[in-house]
């Protein structure tokens, strides 16, 4: 059968794939979810959700660099990755062992189409019941954040140089449902470097757990220095696509 990819790649299957190595930690999750636990022979080591998987099936590196040798020894039907977390080269290694799916991830209505194509992919029933769940909470919450203010908010993804989520982002989305308007939203670098007097121009300055786990004492040495309103937030509720996001919008409300 052949199916495409979110690069509209087309990957041809003999049968319905069967052993996956998932590459991408929020794409593990989903395909947890999805029911296919028993059929995940590889991860990362970033897959942390559930917390028991990296006890139970293969760990075979992180997400910009991989043990070929590994994957290839876990006979896999199938490699799961996305443009953005892993590597041009891993796709293309990863190719010569089995085919490999890759998503590009930019809104919701991309992470929804990711759910309903791995669904149609494995032959799962529960990608509708997911893509039901975010369609309802994300419903919800645009009633509850209707009456809110705007506020002009810098989201910090690293320190040391100090990083911000740009425009052309899954981050950048989640903000503006959330009425954060994106001090970084009119420039073209999806995560440029930015010096700590231009995060004056920010209302709200959001210091995320990851993939630099900022701590209540970056907040605090941030509200010093600048005056302004400094918050830790969870960075996976704003990174992670996929089935997380059924459950992000409950989380955003707590900002709020």
């Amino acid at each position: 059968m052949e199916i495409l990819d979110q690069l509209q790649r087309k990957l041809n299957f003999k049968s319905t794939p069967k052993r996956i190595v998932s590459l991408v930690p929020s794409q593990t999750e989903l395909l947890v979810d999805l029911g296919l636990l028993g059929q995940l022979v590889g991860i990362t080591k970033f897959c942390v959700h559930p917390q028991s998987l990296r006890k139970e099936i293969a760990v075979v590196g992180g997400t910009k660099k991989v043990n070929y040798q590994k994957i290839r020894a876990l006979r896999p039907d199938v490699v799961i990755c996305n443009k953005e977390e892993n590597t041009e080269e891993i796709v293309l290694m990863c190719s010569d062992i089995c085919p490999v799916w890759v998503s590009d991830i930019h809104t919701i209505h991309d992470c929804m189409q990711m759910v309903s194509m791995l669904g149609r992919l494995f032959e799962s029933d529960s990608a509708l019941a997911i893509n039901r769940s975010i369609v309802e909470a994300k419903k919800d919450f645009e009633r509850f954040i209707s009456e809110r203010p705007i506020k002009t908010v810098a989201y910090l993804i690293w320190k040391d140089p100090y990083m911000i989520a740009g425009q052309n982002t899954f981050i950048n989305e989640l903000l503006r449902l959330n009425n954060f308007k994106n001090i970084n939203g009119g420039l073209n670098d999806r995560y440029p470097e930015i010096q700590l007097e231009a995060l004056k121009e920010a209302d709200l300055i959001l210091l995320s757990s990851e993939p630099y786990p900022f701590k209540e004492s970056d907040v605090k040495a941030l509200k010093n220095a600048l005056n302004k309103e400094v918050r830790l937030v969870d960075g996976e509720y704003f990174s992670w696509y996929g089935s997380r996001l059924k459950d992000a919008f409950a989380y955003f409300k707590t900002i709020h």
